[in-house]
């Protein structure tokens, strides 16, 4: 994937998303020129793919995947520099995998809430991830149906998301 889209040679990050990105319906190209170089831009083909990724063998994309997918139809220069920092990501985990082990086979599970992370719908985000025997076996990070009107209420609601 990282040759495809010409990636194999940039820098390395360390986080699947940076907290620098706060991306919005606001950032969509508002000139000519912007617009005719967003449309040379694969976006959508390269969101395919991580989304593959995502599913197949790369859950901890979950939540930067899902983000930056809300921009398919009119994406910005923010938008797509967020897409290449899950590129860079993915470069500096290429030596990861899920390995399925039988020494401890505790189910655990984990939730957690980005208060008001759809800036377009005042949303919040729920992530969660649930372990078998430490390895990722199910995870999920949507938007929540409702819209949360404290921290407290947002994470109630991913806990009950996540506990069903």
């Amino acid at each position: 994937m990282l040759k495809r889209f010409n990636m194999q040679n940039e820098k390395l990050v360390s986080t699947p998303f940076a907290s620098h990105f706060k991306l919005s319906k606001e950032m969509c190209p508002k000139t000519q020129e912007d617009m005719d170089y967003m449309s040379k831009v694969p976006y959508a083909s390269v969101v395919g793919s991580l989304m593959y990724a995502m599913v197949c063998t790369r859950p901890h994309i979950a939540h930067a995947v899902g983000v930056v997918s809300r921009y398919m139809n009119n994406l910005g220069k923010e938008h797509w520099m967020a897409v290449k920092w899950i590129l860079r990501y993915l470069k500096g985990t290429t030596n990861q995998a899920l390995c399925f082990g039988c020494s401890n086979m505790s189910l655990q599970g984990y939730v957690d809430v980005d208060m008001v992370g759809d800036r377009d719908n005042k949303r919040s985000t729920t992530g969660y991830v649930f372990t078998v025997g430490g390895t990722t076996a199910s995870w999920v990070s949507k938007i929540q149906i409702v819209v949360a009107l404290s921290t407290t209420e947002a994470e109630y609601v991913a806990a009950i998301e996540a506990s069903k």
